[in-house]
């Protein structure tokens, strides 16, 4: 199942080819803190369980190296890895993660865990804010784009944390104010496909935003904001050349085809009921400064006009 094309294209993306993921052990919709959570409606054990291990098997088939961390009893969430905390490689080839300072109390005990097997498998690792104190940070709002970061807030990740990020990581960053209650990670309206090509939904930002993110990708594929809704095609993996998917619609299919993409779609249905798909589920963690990133001599935050 290995993509041979991944490494022939110029264009293609470096990162993506080692993830975090949690195994789904504790994962039920306890609370509700997104528009898809309901407690009334809790996902099969069994078949979360499956889609999970199909996952993994796929990404790994296709050559990508899956870490599989343990799930807390505690933290129901913690499957989605995504919001661990953002991963890079720095120059010297040493390991660093900043890790995310969830907004809602009830994921922040994923952090403490995640953390701790970080440093234990020799990750250095920062934080911006911690226990409530701080400015909010999830990584699943922020992304490599053709050598800078280009970062979501307002629903999850605030304002202050992009400044302390930048600074953190040494980068130039985009932000990008989302304004829509169901797109409330960044992950959930982009999706990079390779160093030109991206899968956006602009109705997840204000217009500001939309046009500075349209501007920013040379090759947008636009999903509706019913496609992103329901199909979570945004939330979507890429590995080489490969695109593997929770659903794909047929003008998306064509496009990604055209450009030479391989399409893979997966279910993970369970997992939609939680308000999380692939990229959430998993967390790529081969960022590398110097490489996907440009190292600034004076790091800078460029936000949308008022």
């Amino acid at each position: 199942m290995t993509d041979t094309r991944a490494d022939t294209r110029a264009d293609a993306l470096t990162w993506g080819r080692h993830y975090v993921a949690v195994e789904p052990t504790h994962f039920r919709v306890e609370y509700a803190i997104n528009p898809f959570m309901d407690p009334a409606v809790q996902p099969d054990p069994a078949l979360a369980m499956q889609q999970w291990r199909t996952l993994v098997e796929t990404l790994r088939g296709l050559g990508a190296h899956v870490d599989v961390l343990p799930q807390r009893p505690d933290a129901p969430d913690m499957v989605y890895a995504m919001n661990l905390g953002l991963g890079v490689v720095r120059p010297d080839g040493g390991r660093h993660v900043v890790m995310s300072h969830m907004r809602y109390p009830q994921r922040r005990m994923e952090t403490a865990s995640a953390q701790a097997w970080f440093a234990e498998h020799g990750w250095s690792t920062s934080q911006v804010g911690r226990d409530g104190v701080g400015a909010h940070l999830e990584a699943g709002d922020a992304f490599a784009w053709r050598g800078d970061l280009v970062v979501g807030y307002g629903p999850r990740t605030e304002e202050l944390a992009l400044k302390h990020l930048a600074t953190d990581l040494g980068v130039r960053m985009h932000g990008l104010r989302i304004t829509h209650p169901g797109m409330y990670h960044l992950d959930l309206a982009f999706c990079p496909l390779d160093e030109r090509r991206a899968l956006i939904c602009p109705e997840a930002f204000d217009d500001a935003s939309a046009a500075a993110l349209l501007e920013l990708v040379p090759e947008p594929l636009v999903l509706t904001e019913a496609e992103a809704l329901t199909t979570f095609a945004a939330n979507s993996v890429v590995v080489g050349r490969t695109v593997v998917m929770p659903d794909c619609p047929d003008h998306v299919r064509a496009q990604l085809e055209s450009w030479g993409f391989e399409v893979v779609v997966l279910d993970l249905g369970e997992f939609h009921k939680g308000g999380g798909s692939i990229r959430c589920l998993t967390n790529p963690v081969d960022l590398t400064l110097g490489r996907d990133l440009v190292v600034q001599d004076t790091p800078t935050v460029v936000l949308p006009p008022v």
